[in-house]
């Protein structure tokens, strides 16, 4: 798990190593309600809409470089050595 911008300082780390059991299918949606109970309060209201529950618009979630929009969302399958990583919003001008 990578960490960027805004939510790297409100962790104060910029990576996460998590673990499965042997058999525990690991999902993008897993690995975020791992991460929910690992941070807590200023976790879930960076990452999700706290009215609808769903990932915020404006994040980016890439597994190993590829947006989850086009593997599988939230269900997307993560296998040993797979990097999760939570991008911030990009400005500029």
């Amino acid at each position: 798990m990578r960490f960027f911008g805004s939510l790297r300082a409100l962790l104060g780390k910029k990576v996460e190593y998590l673990e499965f059991e042997d058999r525990e299918e690991a999902t993008v949606e897993k690995v975020l309600r791992r991460l929910s109970e690992i941070y807590g309060k200023d976790f879930v209201e960076y990452v999700f809409d706290v009215r609808t529950g769903k990932i915020q618009s404006y994040l980016l979630l890439l597994v190993n470089g590829r947006s989850i929009t086009v593997l599988g969302e939230l269900e997307t399958r993560l296998i040993d050595d797979d990097v999760l990583a939570i991008l911030p919003p990009v400005g500029g001008g």
